[in-house]
Formats: structure tokens, C-alpha cells, sequence
């Protein structure tokens, strides 16, 4: 089940938390994994992947750089002659509320989180149309479908991913090619193990579940969406948020 033997497999932001779990998780189950992040930086989830007995490479990649990801693309045709899954997870977070908001705050969060999707999407989808299979999933999050004070442009980019994928899946459903979201809801990364105990505690309360996720709950998430079992799923949202947005 979940088997992913000899695809291939690009993950942006791989270098760490969701993006590396996602790498690992993919690679484990036999995907050939390209980590894409800046520089070097998904070198060690590209070691730990190789040490466990899976198969991977480092990619650099500025998911903001359309030179970039189109050099990306081309170099793993290639290298593979073919792309079966895309997974964009690159993203960051300028908060801020609104009123104090930069518009530099807001348009590195879009160009990062919605623009560099379409980027990627944009320059990965003719391989895929051409075989006529393929998998894109992206990203989103809780707080693009429930909003967060003080995240105006990461809720706007996050909730855009969802258009996107929906627009894109009835596009490319008659090539065999799905197109899906995953939404974390609070999740245990590096940002949030320098939170207080209490302000774990207290987000936790408002879970269901009652805890925090983790990046494997995520990662598990992908892992499903890019398998032959999901080969009738698309343009949906799996929201991993043990509960906390129904």
C-alpha cells in the first residue's frame, strides 16, 4: 500500500520540518526524492534519506527565481526523463497586523507561498500533460481556510493555494493528472518548540485532539494523495488539523 517505487518525486522547501518529513516519508516509500530548497540547504534531509536506505538528491532552488525553477525542472528531465509527483511546500510568514503590515511583508509572502506554486506548476505540468499522469499537491494551511490575526498575507496566500488547485485539477483531470491540497492545522516544527509550554498548552486546548501535530502527520497526508490509492481524488482539501477547523 503507498507504494511509490521508482517515482520521481519534487519537494520544495525540503530542508527542513514539513517539507524534510515529507521528503523522508516519500522516500521510504520508494519514491526517488529531488529536495529542492535554497543553496545546499536539503543536504542533510538528502544524507539522512540516503543513510536510511532511500534514494535522493540535492537541489537548489529559489522557488521565488522562474530561472530557477525552470533549471530545476530541466535538469531533472534530465537526469529522470520524467516528473510523477510535485509537491510544493515551500513558504514563509511575514506576520504582522494590518495596520503595520509592509507591502514588502506581503509581497514576499505571496511571491513565496502562491506565485512560486504556479511557478513550479507551471514549468512541471508539460512533462506530466505529455506521459498523462501526474501528481501536484500543495501545502496550505488551517489559517487559509479559518484566518489568524496578524497573518492577512499568509492567510490570503495559503487560502489562494486552494483556488489554485481546484482551477487546476479540472484543467488536468482528462490528462490523468490530480491535483490536491493538504492543510496542516498547528504543527510541532522549529518555531514552535521556542513557544512557551503554556502557549503549547493553551493552543492545544483548542484542538480536539488535544495536541499538536506533527510533521509525519503530514507527511503521511502527502504520502496517501501521491499514491495509486488516490487515484480518484482530486481538487480536494485534507485538512490534518486534528480537529481543530471542521
Amino acid at each position: 500500500m503507498f507504494d511509490l517505487s521508482q517515482k520521481i518525486v519534487i519537494v520544495t522547501g525540503a530542508s527542513r520540518g514539513i517539507g524534510r518529513a515529507i521528503a523522508e516519508v516519500l522516500a521510504a516509500r520508494g519514491a526517488h526524492v529531488v529536495a529542492a530548497a535554497r543553496g545546499d540547504n536539503a543536504a542533510a534531509t538528502v544524507a539522512a534519506i540516503r543513510e536510511a536506505g532511500g534514494n535522493a538528491e540535492v537541489a537548489s532552488l529559489d522557488v521565488t527565481d522562474t530561472a530557477s525553477v525552470e533549471s530545476l525542472i530541466e535538469g531533472v528531465m534530465a537526469r529522470h526523463d520524467r516528473i510523477d509527483i510535485l509537491v510544493n511546500n515551500a513558504g514563509i510568514v511575514r506576520d504582522q497586523l494590518m495596520l503595520r503590515m509592509k507591502r514588502e511583508d506581503w509581497d514576499e509572502v505571496i511571491a513565496t507561498n502562491l506565485t512560486a506554486a504556479f511557478t513550479c506548476v507551471h514549468a512541471a505540468l508539460r512533462p506530466m500533460i505529455k506521459r498523462r499522469a501526474g501528481r501536484i499537491i500543495s501545502i496550505s494551511s488551517v489559517v487559509g481556510q479559518m484566518g489568524n490575526p496578524g497573518q492577512a498575507n499568509y492567510a490570503a496566500s495559503k487560502a489562494g493555494l486552494i483556488g489554485f488547485s481546484k482551477a487546476l485539477a479540472r484543467e488536468v483531470a482528462s490528462r490523468n493528472i490530480t491535483v490536491n491540497v493538504v492543510a496542516p492545522g498547528l504543527i510541532e516544527t522549529d518555531m514552535t518548540k521556542t513557544v512557551a509550554e503554556k502557549a503549547q498548552a493553551d493552543w492545544a486546548s483548542i484542538i480536539p485532539l488535544q495536541r499538536l501535530g506533527t510533521p509525519r502527520d503530514i507527511a503521511s497526508a502527502v504520502c496517501f494523495l501521491a499514491s495509486d490509492e488516490a487515484a480518484y481524488i482530486t481538487g480536494q482539501v485534507l485538512a490534518v488539523n486534528g480537529g481543530m477547523y471542521m
